[in-house]
């Protein structure tokens, strides 16, 4: 309750900076004020199985008593989401007020009109808090949501790829630190480190088939070689590059030093053979800093930036926003707005990451006492600044398929199906004629980097 009342204020306080007032007045504009017409609706969120949508659950009922609006979580698990959303839009059921966007599902949402942009809300004195700061967000994700010149959404439960490491273990066999380079890891670190017959591993690297073989597997050393998906005004694929196979072979080779069935292992397999001592070292989203803290190596944990390529320091990139649908009555709509506008609010940052989420407000992520309490928002910030790019996954209408082909092709090549650059010539082929013959060269969104 202190908490959102610290928010309700926090609009006041900032409304009347420079007007020489020493307290708030009847005209400020507070939560509840704003929240009174609305009092007694339902807003229903979608929302996933996982930490940072825990700790928003855990804090709605302060929402909830100083506004009077009810909140409706309804979660799925990820690779479920976007096809329960698409459905409830086509089907105009009006089933969800606050939709949530991965940074690749943008473009489809606001081609069909679907969802409301921010400024909209931001121009309603009555229901926009003046406290809001959306500068306070940190530049890669408001250009990640931005379509067409306009941000579409707020950022919330924001990742970057971090490198995690067992101190202990590295201590033992010689290295002071973690590595800083890809080069490094896998010829000073993997060999050294790899042990099967002691299950332990140097590293491993999630790469089940779907989104995870895409935006963690194959992505991942697409960037940092100098590859890149496609040339968007030449419309060409360019996926069979010299950049992009030096880059998926350097996987393969790095795919020698991890443990058996890697090809089938997604994030919790992973995180969960880090957190028993069997791996050196993963690369994995912010979000998991607090299960492998919680951990039997929680003591033994290292956190740092991603290693450099050949090419400089592209680490993964991924995260949700939440945005208003276009499609519930306008009431329903600004009740909507208040709720995500809360729940991203400067005011609620802390609480949030104390619970246990990820959050991508400047002001919270670099606070001193925060830092020093939560080891993995350093680097967390120093990789948003300086290692991330908006575009890691295109952002295209059509990009539900176009993944589905990357995971396919980039599966069977790390599971030796292919020679990498034989995969990346029919995958690339694949790609071409898909955008070619969808026009869905048309939808590309090229964020500002």
């Amino acid at each position: 309750m202190q908490r959102v009342l610290k928010y309700a204020l926090a609009g006041a306080t900032s409304a009347l900076v420079g007007l020489g007032a020493s307290a708030p007045t009847a005209h400020a504009w507070t939560l509840a004020q704003a929240s009174a017409p609305y009092k007694g609706m339902t807003v229903t969120v979608v929302g996933l199985d996982r930490p940072s949508y825990k700790a928003a659950e855990k804090l709605t009922p302060e929402f909830e008593k100083e506004t009077g609006i009810h909140v409706k979580w309804v979660n799925y698990p990820y690779e479920n989401t976007l096809k329960a959303e698409t459905l409830n839009f086509v089907s105009h059921s009006k089933q969800f007020d606050a939709i949530l966007t991965d940074v690749v599902w943008p473009v489809d949402f606001t081609r069909a009109h679907w969802v409301v942009p921010v400024d909209h809300f931001l121009a309603d004195k009555a229901i926009a808090d003046p406290a809001i700061d959306i500068g306070d967000f940190f530049p890669v994700w408001r250009h990640a949501f931005t379509v067409g010149g306009k941000l579409i959404g707020l950022p919330f439960d924001s990742y970057a790829g971090l490198l995690y490491y067992n101190k202990k273990i590295l201590k033992e066999h010689g290295f002071s630190g973690p590595p800083t380079t890809w080069t490094q890891l896998l010829n000073d670190y993997a060999a050294k480190l790899y042990d099967p017959s002691k299950n332990l591993y140097g590293y491993a690297l999630q790469s089940a088939r779907g989104e995870t073989q895409t935006a963690d597997s194959f992505t991942r050393f697409l960037w940092p070689w100098g590859g890149r998906y496609f040339d968007a005004k030449a419309k060409k694929m360019t996926l069979d590059s010299k950049a992009a196979i030096a880059g998926e072979t350097f996987r393969q080779e790095l795919v020698k030093y991890m443990p058996k069935g890697i090809i089938a292992d997604d994030h919790s397999q992973v995180v969960q053979l880090m957190g028993q001592g069997q791996l050196a070292m993963i690369t994995e989203w912010s979000a998991f800093y607090p299960t492998l803290k919680a951990s039997s190596i929680g003591n033994d944990l290292g956190v740092t930036v991603e290693p450099k390529g050949p090419n400089g320091r592209y680490s993964a990139f991924g995260g949700f926003a939440y945005m208003v649908s276009a499609q519930v009555p306008a009431k329903e709509q600004n009740a909507t707005w208040l709720f995500i506008q809360w729940l991203t609010s400067k005011a609620m940052a802390q609480p949030l990451i104390e619970n246990g989420a990820v959050v991508a407000r400047k002001s919270a992520d670099t606070d001193p006492a925060l830092d020093a309490k939560y080891p993995y928002l350093k680097p967390m910030v120093e990789t948003w600044e300086n290692g991330s790019v908006p575009d890691w996954r295109p952002q295209i209408a059509c990009y539900p398929y176009f993944s589905e082909l990357v995971s396919d092709y980039g599966s069977e090549i790390e599971a030796g199906k292919y020679p990498v650059a034989k995969g990346l010539k029919l995958l690339n082929a694949k790609l071409q004629h898909y955008m070619n013959s969808t026009g869905c060269w048309n939808s590309v969104n090229l964020p500002k980097r």
